[in-house]
């Protein structure tokens, strides 16, 4: 599974349980929206590190591919292959 995915998966669900929690015992949801942003935020940065780590290796690695373009692949091709009919003008 994407480490995109894991990362946010937790972090959103860490942050729906203390939601959650903060709300049932009687905060206003507003106070419990924020105290649950701070420690979901606090608590994925320290406990988390290994996934951030592994979606910075697939951003770098995204970003050293080149894009695939199957259109261009097929019209250089086609263009290395044959020679376009003006070519051969003076």
């Amino acid at each position: 599974m994407s480490p995109w995915i894991v990362y946010s998966a937790l972090r959103f669900g860490l942050f729906a349980v203390v939601f959650g929690v903060l709300f049932a015992i009687g905060l206003e949801w507003w106070a419990a929206a924020i105290i649950a942003t701070v420690v979901a935020f606090t608590v994925s940065y320290i406990f988390f590190a290994g996934l951030r780590d592994r979606i910075a290796a697939d951003l770098a690695e995204r970003r050293e591919r080149p894009p695939v373009d199957a259109d261009a692949e097929a019209e250089d091709t086609a263009t290395i292959s044959e020679p376009s009919p003006g070519a051969e003008r003076p």
